[in-house]
């Protein structure tokens, strides 16, 4: 089966409004930077979003925020961008931070239907007994905070339960693909993509480079096809176009 889409905008025509959708990428490592500027031309809004982080200001899924597109964010990091304190800290984004290792389980054990898991992250603290702050009110106190969460003991220790994640859409970036819908990511860009693709019912992937059927070895597929329904292949200048959240030089 060829899934490959005509263009990126195709590719996304079809998320609606309130969608929920698992974003690939780590900073601005591996993003799906041809696709979330394709939503943002789509102008689909009350988007619920799950991603490690929620890009920069002006950068990644920052574009989409700033257009006052996502709704809410499950995420574990969100240090690089202002206008994401600023709408969390006005009552404006609801956001539920997640322990990284917790994040990229459930994500996995979505694409890998698994419904939940124990896991010792976050026992002892307000991951476990709630009270995280979800959302703000535009006074600064709480309006949605976290539930707690059940924990039970296994061989003397305490684990707390955690649910696995599946959203509506997956958005990925990938170094190589073929028609069928089998990934190969390079380096860091591995991040979150893999388990963004698994977990995503319609998983949609930008590919810097686009093979045919057989030219990937088995052994080097990061995600078979099976877990990808539509694919954009990138022109050069696309593929090209990567960005560095903090450039340091040597004095």
């Amino acid at each position: 089966m060829d899934k490959v889409r005509a263009n990126a905008a195709e590719a996304v025509a079809d998320i609606p409004d309130g969608a929920s959708l698992a974003v690939g990428g780590f900073g601005l490592s591996g993003i799906p930077d041809v696709l979330i500027q394709a939503l943002h031309a789509q102008g689909a809004t009350g988007l619920e979003v799950v991603s490690n982080n929620c890009g920069v200001d002006g950068r990644g899924l920052g574009v989409l925020l700033s257009a006052g597109r996502i709704a809410r964010v499950t995420g574990s990091y969100v240090g690089e961008n202002k206008e994401f304190a600023r709408q969390y800290l006005s009552g404006e984004l609801e956001v539920e931070l997640v322990p990284q290792g917790t994040l990229a389980e459930r994500l996995r054990a979505g694409g890998a239907g698994i419904p939940a898991f124990y896991t010792p992250a976050g026992v002892g603290t307000q991951v476990a007994h709630g009270g995280l702050p979800w959302r703000y009110t535009p006074d600064g106190t709480v309006a949605v905070a976290s539930p707690a969460k059940e924990t039970r003991d296994f061989d003397g220790r305490t684990y707390v339960l955690e649910h696995s994640i599946n959203t509506d859409f997956a958005l990925v970036r990938a170094w190589r693909g073929d028609r069928h819908g089998n990934l190969v990511f390079r380096k860091a860009s591995a991040n979150f993509n893999p388990l963004a693709a698994m977990a995503g019912r319609v998983a949609v992937a930008e590919v810097e480079e686009l093979v045919e059927p057989g030219e990937l070895r088995p052994e080097e597929v990061h995600v078979p096809g099976i877990f990808v329904q539509r694919l954009v292949e990138l022109t050069a200048t696309q593929a090209a176009d990567k960005h560095i959240e903090k450039r340091t030089v040597r004095s």
